[in-house]
């Protein structure tokens, strides 16, 4: 599965800031752009993962 995200360098906190428009707007950072990457797509297979019905 393909999903477009944007990229952004982020002056004010000195960061990198990663947004997926396609999942809510999701969102993560990093100090890299690969470590913005990374962290968004933890954010996003934690977004995507089902709920136990123990929990529901």
């Amino acid at each position: 599965m393909i999903i477009r995200a944007i990229l952004e360098w982020d002056e004010e906190v000195q960061a990198f800031s990663a947004t997926c428009p396609a999942l809510n707007y999701i969102s993560s950072c990093g100090d890299t752009r690969e470590e913005a990457i990374a962290n968004l797509k933890e954010a996003i297979q934690l977004l995507l993962e089902p709920i136990p019905d123990r929990w529901i």
